[in-house]
């Protein structure tokens, strides 16, 4: 069963947002542990998100994990009815 590039995309997008919330509180200093905190913000608030560096991460980690399943798909390995044998449904 082939991929279309359609689905490709949706997948790819899944798996970067997915990849996104689990990157975004690494290396996240919050106003209260740097004991630097600006009169009327909350002090759990980041000092530097440094977003850009994790939109980055985001992607090289999520194109990782998309070329390892497309690979485990193009090999056999990720297939609707080995999926369906190992969880015991019959189709």
């Amino acid at each position: 069963m082939a991929v279309t590039i359609s689905t490709a995309i949706a997948i790819y997008f899944v798996i970067w947002w997915i990849t996104l919330f689990l990157t975004l509180p690494f290396g996240v200093r919050s106003q209260h542990e740097d004991g630097e905190g600006v009169a009327g913000t909350d002090p759990g608030a980041p000092v530097m998100a440094r977003m850009g560096r994790k939109l980055i991460w985001t992607t090289v980690i999520s194109a990782a994990i998309f070329a390892a399943a497309m690979l485990a798909h193009n090999a056999g390995y990720l297939n609707v009815e080995r999926l369906s044998r190992l969880m015991g449904m019959p189709l």
